[in-house]
């Protein structure tokens, strides 16, 4: 009889994630101390995303609380920081400006609305398992995107710094309404968004110095130096209500945050507004499942863990539901609050659950500190942070490597920044596959020859190799499709053309993984032109699965010549002995 006891430990089994049912006491020191200092940290981020997103600020803080809890029961990532970020949040802007106005009620419900249907993609996926589409874009692709989305925002932010009132826009549209506004600019509000950029960025690069000559650790510096946005928060709402800034100057503030969680509730959008949204959630789901999963596998490897990107489609698909129930919008996996998560000592999850406890203590208690809060600091603290994410070496590198990737790169750049967001991943996802396509329908075809003395066959234009007039090894290192079969067959005629001695074509498929039955159909022709020649045409070196297919095909039916498993085995019985140089 099974016991009461044992059917609860079964349930434990079954519905507590992996992490919790091995979790240990020595876990608990490194995940308070994650969860108290991502907090500290996510709490400015939440807020200023959210006014990024064109939100209420406390709609950041929404998401900032059951998408971690969400997260942490489904997800696999041990370390990662799921939350509001710069480039959703930009994206949900650029989403939802066209259909409502920023703030407004509707457009609060056409952002919840956006967070739901990028979570049910998420699960959608998950339950037909397409983890793979992590690897959709390439990461020129992806890099190109965030260099680009990070200087859109923070060119997008100097109308906070500035405290001037003008429409979102390209980089163009924006720096030029700026120009026209110029009269227009509050002085104590530019001093308080200068101030703020100078301190962000001494936390970034000189603070960690000055705390470990003062003997403090050289890691603990470096945490300390991840709570700059919340010092800068401290002190400017300090500084703004002590002297009534806003009445007095004009500095524009935060405002009444409501206190409190909002009810956890769900309407249903109309069929237009659903349409409207699918596209971007798409988008979203494309560009915050390669960058959380990115983040998590970095992660990951240092310290020998793995996730799995099928169960992390339903991690951050339950997160964006969730944040979607609770009033939040898109919540992505963080690049730089993951980091602080790890490097805080974070072992499990369970660093996310206190970060979402103490976020609803602030949500409960402590808005009201935030009234004064001036919007130029959220302004500063988005830029520091986005600016960190651009990433000019890469460009001169994969210039260096690789001019197509270049392109690439600096085509979704270049778009994101004139055009916009979505043009942009349109634009690198384009050129990444024109690149593709003409890389395979111009394969690299070689003619080879035997290095002396051994059984290898290399490229005769890079080796000293050993060659026979009446035989030709023509190496083809692509898969033979409709797209480049013509060029196969036009190389073929080309050295037949150049070397009438030839009497034998030996075709190498060491590097051939499948054969479409267009470029079969032009194989077969090839081969009965060869014949026509009183010429004959050989094939060596095919994988067994593409043998398995062509076996009872009209080209091995009629082939002029044999197959030969290894070319060493074709040029020992093809090759007239007495002509190899």
């Amino acid at each position: 009889m099974v016991s009461k006891e044992n059917i609860q430990t079964s349930l434990y089994r079954k519905l507590a994630p992996e992490w919790l049912q091995s979790y240990k006491r020595a876990y608990l020191q490194g995940d308070m101390s994650a969860g108290l200092i991502v907090t500290i940290m996510l709490i400015p981020q939440s807020l200023a995303y959210a006014l990024l997103a064109g939100l209420p600020p406390q709609i950041g803080l929404y998401a900032s609380i059951l998408p971690l809890l969400a997260y942490a029961v489904f997800g696999t990532s041990m370390t990662l920081a799921v939350g509001p970020v710069a480039v959703a949040s930009l994206m949900t802007a650029t989403a939802l400006a066209p259909l409502a106005t920023p703030g407004s009620a509707e457009y609060t419900f056409l952002a919840m609305q956006l967070a739901m249907f990028t979570g049910v993609i998420y699960l959608l996926c998950g339950i037909f398992r397409l983890g793979f589409l992590s690897h959709l874009l390439s990461h020129p692709v992806i890099n190109g995107f965030i260099t680009g989305s990070a200087i859109l925002i923070a060119v997008g932010q100097l109308k906070g710094i500035l405290g001037v009132s003008i429409p979102n826009g390209s980089v163009v549209d924006t720096l030029t309404n700026i120009y026209t506004s110029r009269q227009h600019i509050n002085y104590p509000t530019l001093y308080i968004g200068l101030a703020s950029i100078a301190f962000l960025f001494y936390a970034r690069t000189g603070l960690a110095h000055l705390l470990s000559k003062f003997g403090i650790p050289k890691e603990q510096a470096g945490l300390l130096t991840k709570l700059a946005p919340m010092v800068v928060v401290i002190v400017s709402t300090m500084l703004v209500a002590q002297h009534d800034f806003a009445s007095k100057l004009g500095v524009k503030i935060v405002g009444s945050i409501p206190e409190g969680v909002p009810n956890l509730s769900y309407t249903f959008p109309t069929f237009a507004q659903s349409k409207s949204l699918l596209m971007p959630a798409l988008l979203i789901f494309i560009v915050g499942f390669i960058e959380s999963v990115s983040v998590a596998q970095s992660l990951a490897l240092k310290k020998q863990q793995k996730i799995k990107p099928n169960k992390e489609l339903y991690g951050l698909g339950a997160a964006n539901v969730a944040s979607a129930f609770s009033g939040g919008y898109v919540v992505v996996g963080g690049f730089a609050r993951s980091v602080v998560n790890y490097a805080a000592g974070a072992n499990t999850p369970f660093a996310s659950v206190l970060s979402a406890i103490l976020m609803t203590l602030v949500l409960f208690g402590f808005t009201g500190y935030f009234y004064f809060l001036p919007h130029a600091v959220l302004s500063a603290t988005i830029i520091v942070a986005v600016l960190g994410m651009v990433d000019f070496n890469t460009v001169s590198h994969t210039w260096k490597y690789s001019r197509a990737d270049a392109l690439s790169l600096l085509g979704t750049t270049l778009t994101v920044i004139i055009i916009g967001v979505e043009p942009g991943i349109l634009v690198g996802v384009s050129i990444s596959i024109l690149t593709y396509l003409w890389n395979a329908s111009n394969p690299h075809i070689a003619i080879v020859g035997r290095v002396e003395g051994t059984e290898h066959f290399r490229n005769i234009e890079r080796y000293h190799v050993q060659t026979a007039p009446n035989i030709v090894f023509i190496r083809i290192d692509e898969n033979l499709f409709f797209g480049n079969i013509q060029a196969v067959e036009e190389t073929v005629h080309t050295i037949l053309q150049q070397r009438p001695e030839v009497k034998n074509v030996v075709l190498l498929g060491a590097a051939i993984n499948s054969i479409d039955s267009t470029a079969l159909e032009v194989l077969c022709t090839l081969n009965t032109q060869i014949k026509g020649m009183r010429k004959k045409l050989h094939l060596a070196e095919i994988k067994g699965p593409v043998m398995d297919r062509l076996k009872n095909s009209d080209l091995i039916s009629n082939l002029t010549g044999s197959t030969y498993l290894h070319a060493y085995e074709a040029f020992e019985c093809l090759a007239d002995k007495r002509t190899i140089i």
